[in-house]
């Protein structure tokens, strides 16, 4: 069965979903393939910007329907017992991945984009068209291929991309519980070989993500020994785990996380979201990111589409200037901060300069976040 489009989007998560609403509104017919069924939860921090809300009406997504928390405060915690609260300056809001994605998956359904469940198997390129094939027997060809993928892929093997051949130190760790944390924070809480994330999401349910040092955590039986082992020297971390009750069956894990940038343009493949690069959780501005990587993909695409972009080698290079321009130093921030915060005595000397002088911490927030996205 062959089906042909203007653009082929690979992986149905944030940034594909919004990149297909941006494309279609604007004329151009679009194909969306995701490997899972909506809705589903993911590994994630599940803290939005609040800098991507005027680009999401523009996309006429109301995310006040899905009755997100909306937080302006941020928490630091170290397992010594220092804290500190700090005011986010643009704020963000707090809603679950599985809520979130279904909600723009029916958008796109509503507005008749072709979804189709189904796993990429391989992408290749010639002569100026992209010719796709999926494990169901499916092909495709597209003048255009959006690769939104995640964190990493067999298409990532297949295109030989270097970092899938890096071994990565890390593990995460995700859950929904009930419990008694206001509605209005995020916090960032430091512990021996990671840092851990807390903040509500709709429903009034917990997210509790953190990320580990692999090698502490193997030295572990389980999740349930490796928290209470860990974890729980920050007293509070202990405290929030005590006192609420895990609303999964079990944790979700992923492992082998491969952070900073990777590349923009892959075999004339244009990334986005996790695809293009991965900023560490503690940042809590991955989701925007993946959203905002979407606004630029889609923005220069219609412009190769109306001929204002001449060429597909003019395409990627200002595609890439773009994504490197907006994100390349957060991506290094964000790295150079997850170094502080796996090691304990680093941290405690961050959080008492940060004390002191409560400017550093704003600093850091505004190399992490960006402005207001506004649609041209």
């Amino acid at each position: 069965m062959l089906f042909q489009t203007d653009v082929l989007i690979v992986g149905g998560g944030l940034a594909g979903l919004a990149a297909a609403l941006h494309l279609h509104k604007t004329g151009l017919k679009i194909i969306l393939i995701e490997k899972n069924s909506y809705p589903h939860h993911k590994v994630c921090g599940e803290y939005v910007s609040n800098e991507v809300l005027p680009y999401l009406e523009w996309l006429n997504i109301d995310i006040n329907k899905l009755y997100p928390s909306h937080i302006n405060r941020l928490q630091l915690t170290t397992t010594s017992g220092k804290s500190i609260h700090v005011d986010l300056p643009l704020g963000g809001f707090g809603v679950s991945r599985y809520e979130l994605d279904n909600f723009l998956y029916q958008h796109l359904l509503e507005k008749g984009i072709e979804v189709i469940e189904d796993t990429v198997n391989e992408i290749a390129f010639d002569n100026d068209i992209f010719v796709v094939h999926t494990l169901a027997g499916k092909e495709f060809t597209a003048k255009q291929v959006i690769g939104a993928y995640g964190k990493r892929s067999t298409i990532d093997v297949k295109l030989n991309r270097p970092f899938i051949k890096e071994k990565s130190p890390y593990l995460a760790v995700k859950a929904h519980y009930k419990g008694d944390f206001p509605n209005d924070l995020v916090a960032v809480h430091n512990f021996n070989g990671g840092y851990c994330g807390v903040s509500q999401v709709e429903n009034q349910h917990l997210n509790i993500c953190y990320l580990a040092d692999y090698a502490t955590f193997k030295a572990h039986k389980n999740i349930e020994t490796y928290q209470k082992k860990v974890l729980y020297q920050n007293k509070y971390l202990a405290d929030i785990f005590e006192n609420s009750e895990m609303v999964f069956d079990a944790p979700l894990t992923i492992s082998q996380l491969a952070f900073g940038a990777k590349t923009a343009v892959s075999n004339h493949i244009l990334c986005i979201g996790d695809t293009a690069g991965l900023i560490h959780p503690l940042c809590g501005n991955g989701m925007a990111m993946a959203i905002h990587s979407a606004k630029i993909c889609s923005e220069l695409l219609l412009q190769f589409f109306d001929g204002i972009i001449t060429s597909r080698v003019e395409l990627e290079r200002k595609y890439t200037s773009s994504w490197n321009e907006q994100f390349r130093s957060r991506l290094k921030m964000g790295s150079i901060l997850s170094s502080i915060l796996r090691k304990d005595k680093l941290t405690d000397i961050l959080l008492t300069g940060a004390i002191k002088m409560p400017f550093i911490l704003q600093q850091i927030i505004k190399k992490t976040h960006g402005k207001p996205l506004i649609s041209k």
